[in-house]
């Protein structure tokens, strides 16, 4: 028995690699060898082999009110092995790890969609696929982020990039130094890896940032050069925030001290899209302490704008059964029941119809940058 003992814990040498014998191991090395080890102790035990992943549901987040985030619970779900219904999902889980670590030892990252071929196999001997398809492997990477308590990022992985920002800062990305107010048209890609060794935040006169929800509506704030007229940071996610612009946006806030307001649609989605950057996301409450703005304010669109601003009802869009379905439930998540939330909800339920930001170049194209959102800043209309 002290023979395979021995057989085992070499393995998990060897998986660990060429780091690993110089005992150099980084932080998250060791926490992915370190579930390789926790197996291999089960199988000594003869016990059956189990993961324990923590639950990414909304039964295990909660509201913290004093922080203003959401974060996970304690509550997780048992993997094991020797089970028809996790075997699959366990064998997948490990082998993602291994993929995982190899990308450390190789100092190299990589995308999702790159992993997902990476462990995609017919098993030896039988005609069964490791992975049929990328929706099996995304949240394989997801259970791994929270079990190993580490972010994607860490783990060397990157999305598409899917932001763009412009405005009046320098910054230094992977050794180049970019001036951000010289960017043209198209802006500055925003990658999906942002940490503080990948970009740098060199210098910057920006006075706020403004997050809006829709590329085309970035393009005509770009367009009149509103970064430039009001000294702000101009950034898009285009629709839900990836991880990069939140990432960004997080790091703008703590550490340049900027406010961030955040410019969505008045529907039920627009909503959602500023709560996840505000109080971070149900699915991945476990990051939000590093990705959530507790500071951030909603500047609009709100289901007052079309009094307030003389929107025709005929540019209005009536909600749909799923629009209703939607908003009732985020009334009822704790972190939108402040009173004048509830309000701007009930208001808009009440009419029954959702605006666009585009419904605002009804009255000129330059509208929403030039006269919406600098009286919004000067009469400080926003929700908190």
């Amino acid at each position: 028995m002290a023979k395979k003992k021995t057989t085992k814990r070499k393995a998990v040498s060897k998986m660990s690699g060429d780091a690993s014998k110089r005992g150099t191991q980084t932080k998250t090395q060791s926490q992915i060898t370190g579930l390789a080890e926790s197996v291999i102790k089960h199988i000594d035990a003869k016990r059956n082999p189990t993961i324990s992943v923590p639950t990414r549901t909304l039964s295990n987040v909660s509201f913290n009110k004093r922080k203003g985030i959401i974060e996970m619970g304690d509550a997780t779900a048992e993997r094991p092995f020797f089970d028809l219904g996790n075997a699959r999902r366990f064998m997948q889980t490990m082998l993602m790890s291994s993929e995982l670590l190899k990308l450390q030892e190789q100092h190299k990252t990589t995308s999702i969609r790159d992993m997902f071929y990476r462990c995609k196999h017919t098993v030896e001997g039988t005609k069964e696929e490791t992975f049929t398809d990328q929706d099996e492997s995304d949240p394989v990477i997801e259970d791994l982020e929270v079990t190993l308590k580490t972010l994607r990022e860490e783990l060397r992985i990157f999305a598409n990039p899917d932001g763009t920002m412009v405005g009046p800062m320098t910054i230094r990305d992977s050794g180049d130094e970019i001036d951000l107010s010289r960017m043209g048209s198209g802006g500055w890609a925003v990658p999906s890896i942002v940490e503080p060794d990948v970009v740098q935040l060199v210098k910057s006169n920006a006075k706020f940032i403004l997050l809006v929800e829709k590329a085309a509506i970035w393009g005509r704030f770009n367009e009149d050069r509103f970064w430039e007229k009001h000294k702000c940071m101009l950034i898009t996610g285009r629709g839900q925030p990836p991880r990069g612009v939140r990432r960004l946006c997080f790091r703008m806030v703590n550490e340049l001290k900027l406010p961030l307001y955040v410019l969505v649609d008045n529907d039920p989605w627009g909503y959602y899209i500023y709560s996840v950057v505000k109080q971070g996301s149900i699915n991945l409450a476990f990051e939000s302490a590093r990705m959530a703005v507790p500071q951030a304010r909603f500047i609009g669109m709100s289901s007052y704008d079309a009094a307030e601003f003389d929107i025709a009802p005929n540019l209005t869009l009536r909600l749909n059964d799923k629009d209703i379905a939607r908003a009732k439930e985020i009334m009822h998540y704790p972190w939108f029941a402040d009173r004048r939330w509830q309000r701007e909800i009930k208001h808009m339920l009440k009419l029954g119809v959702k605006l666009e930001l585009e419904a605002l170049s009804n009255k000129d194209f330059s509208f929403i940058a030039d006269a919406y959102v600098p009286q919004k800043l000067k009469k400080r209309k926003w929700l908190d």
